[in-house]
């Protein structure tokens, strides 16, 4: 591996927080057991794993030494179906047999059993029975159409009720009944996008809320919350905050394939050579502090995956330079091996110490975030007294568990 660089930057004081652990963020609209440290550390993991080319089980999350170290995992993703919630992959969700190396407590999926993610999940919260486990609805690949119509005023006591009835009461078909996995909901509604969706957007949190306090108080809801006033813009934020346990501000994507200028994926604050001072983590956090959100219910969100670019020229070391948007993107295995790559450097920029990396050579440019940039991050979650990290996603991390560990050694 190449050196390690620094970009110069302009030295800057940041008036944070006082340190200390943030507070049970349930309690107000939503409760819940106290994480670890009473911080929130919540993994998604993609429904999809199983077709993975080298496949993501939910054992992994245990060989990697990952389960003990969360406090809510989040299953992603529902759907919606007839304004009613809906399984997207039912294989994948209870009928794909699991084998015996590939299982939680090392027995085999039969034929005509519970199987698939959700019968390893259960198994998970066996061993684990302090583990949130949420089922995500929506996706951002998702039609946010749906969502409109789900949440309309006339549709909205029913849709909640399907939801509640297949996730939490267990009914997910016609004889295949298993209460007792999930613990509460994600909304990942991205975005509304007209005054009637605000409005029913906080109608339809009251009313999971309603119904999810009806069984028993203490089930989580969430919301895949945006980072950007497009996203945000049609948030009532009051409304919606009573409602909720806690937000996952997805903080990140802030630069990536859809730009033909790279840049940084997630950087914690504007980075030295960006002219966007929104570009950042700490923006819309601050947003939604501005707005009245607690501190201790915003969770925020981190990435453990990467995005290429390539033909970059090497000004400023390819950094905030033109090039072509790369489809190619993985996890932390794939920039583990591109760390040790010949021809790449690792360059870090001192303001946000986000890495990137670049071939001179060939013109490619990578940026992601791996441990340096991730106890970064968690020193802010710790300073200004956030409600804890999440991150995209459980199947991107290494065998290790090295990123998701970097992050809660500094919680802990």
């Amino acid at each position: 591996m190449g050196k390690i660089l620094y970009l110069p930057f302009f030295f800057f004081t940041l008036v944070l927080a006082g340190c200390g652990g943030a507070g049970m963020a349930g309690g107000n609209g939503g409760g819940g057991t106290p994480p670890p440290a009473n911080y929130y550390v919540v993994g998604y993991y993609p429904q999809w794993g199983l077709d993975n080319a080298q496949p993501y089980n939910v054992k992994n999350v245990v060989t990697s030494g990952s389960a003990p170290l969360l406090s809510h995992i989040i299953y992603a993703f529902g759907g919606i179906v007839n304004n009613q919630c809906a399984s997207t992959d039912p294989n994948a969700d209870y009928q794909a047999l699991i084998p015996a190396n590939e299982a939680v407590n090392g027995v085999a999926d039969t034929a005509g059993s519970f199987a698939g993610n959700f019968h390893q999940l259960q198994e998970l919260k066996a061993q684990y029975p302090g583990l949130q486990i949420e089922l995500s609805i929506g996706g951002g690949a998702f039609n946010p159409a749906l969502f409109s119509a789900a949440a309309s005023p006339a549709n909205v006591q029913s849709f909640v009720a399907s939801c509640v009835n297949m996730y939490i009461k267990g009914n997910f078909a016609a004889g295949v009944t298993q209460p007792g996995i999930f613990t509460g909901f994600d909304v990942d509604w991205e975005c509304p996008s007209s005054a009637d969706d605000e409005s029913n957007m906080a109608a339809m949190l009251a009313e999971f809320r309603k119904q999810l306090d009806a069984i028993q108080p203490g089930y989580q809801l969430t919301i895949a919350a945006g980072a950007g006033s497009w996203c945000w813009d049609y948030y009532d934020l009051p409304a919606m905050t009573s409602s909720l346990s806690f937000y996952n501000l997805m903080a990140y994507d802030f630069d990536g394939p859809w730009s033909n200028t790279t840049g940084f994926v997630a950087p914690l604050y504007q980075a030295t050579l960006d002219p966007d001072p929104g570009n950042n983590a700490s923006f819309p956090v601050n947003h939604y502090l501005a707005q009245g959100v607690p501190a201790a219910k915003i969770v925020m969100g981190m990435p453990f995956y990467n995005y290429e670019w390539t033909a970059v020229p090497a000004t400023d070391n390819g950094l905030f330079q033109p090039g072509t948007a790369s489809q190619t993107s993985g996890g932390y295995t794939m920039t583990e091996s591109l760390l040790n790559s010949p021809g790449y450097t690792l360059y870090r920029d001192s303001t946000t110490q986000e890495p990137w990396l670049y071939d001179a050579t060939s013109g490619n440019f990578w940026t992601f975030d791996d441990p340096t940039s991730l106890v970064f991050k968690s020193n802010y979650v710790v300073k200004n007294q956030l409600g804890g990290v999440m991150f995209w996603d459980l199947s991107s991390d290494d065998a290790d568990g090295t990123l998701l560990k970097s992050m809660t050694g500094v919680l802990k």
